[in-house]
C-alpha cells in the first residue's frame, strides 16, 4: 500500500507528546477501534525494541493480525516502527511518527505504509477498500490522541502482555 498520512496539532508540549507515543502500551488507548486485542511482545513498553500485536479489524479480511516493533526513537521528534500483517505475516509494514513544534502546541504527523508481498495480496488491499479504510481510522486513532492529551477523554484500555 502507498504511504498513507494524517497530521495533528496537538496543545501539549513536544517532549509530553512524545513520551506518550515512546510508550507502545498507550497505542491502544486511541486506536482500539480499528486496532483489537492488542498485546505486548515483551515487558518493557517503553523506547526502542518495544512492540505489540494487534487484530486489524478491516472489512474482508480474514487474516487480520498484524505486530509492529519501535526500531528508531529519536526524543523528542520521531519514532519508527516496523512490522508484519496479513496472511503469515509476509507483509511488511512501516510506519513513522514526526513531532514538530507548532508555537506551543505540537504537530504530530504519522505515515503508514505496506509492502504486500505477492499480487494477490496487492489485489486484496484493492478490492477490500483498505486503503480508504485505513486511513479514516488514522485520522480517527489521531483525534483520539489529541482528546486523551489535551483533555483527558476518551481513553480506551491499556494494552497487556500477551497471555496476561
Amino acid at each position: 500500500m502507498d504511504p498513507i498520512t494524517a497530521h495533528v496539532v496537538i496543545d501539549r508540549p513536544r517532549e509530553e507528546v512524545f513520551d506518550y507515543l515512546a510508550d507502545i502500551a498507550n497505542h491502544q488507548e486511541f486506536s482500539d477501534h480499528y486496532l483489537k486485542e492488542w498485546r505486548l511482545t515483551r515487558l518493557d513498553s517503553v523506547g526502542r525494541g518495544a512492540g505489540a500485536r494487534f487484530k486489524i479489524d478491516a472489512p474482508l479480511d480474514r487474516h487480520g493480525w498484524g505486530d509492529m516493533t519501535f526500531v528508531e526513537v529519536q526524543r523528542p521528534y520521531k519514532i519508527v516502527a516496523v512490522g508484519r500483517a496479513g496472511k503469515f505475516n509476509r507483509q511488511k509494514t512501516w510506519t513513522t511518527w514526526t513531532l514538530e513544534p507548532a508555537g506551543h502546541a505540537t504537530r504530530v504527523e504519522v505515515t503508514m505504509e505496506s509492502e504486500p508481498a505477492l499480487l494477490s495480496d496487492k489485489l486484496m488491499e484493492a478490492l477490500t477498500g483498505r486503503r480508504g479504510w485505513m486511513k479514516r481510522g488514522l485520522n480517527k486513532a489521531l483525534q483520539r490522541m489529541q482528546a486523551i492529551l489535551e483533555e483527558d477523554l476518551d481513553r480506551g484500555p491499556r494494552v497487556t502482555v500477551g497471555g496476561l
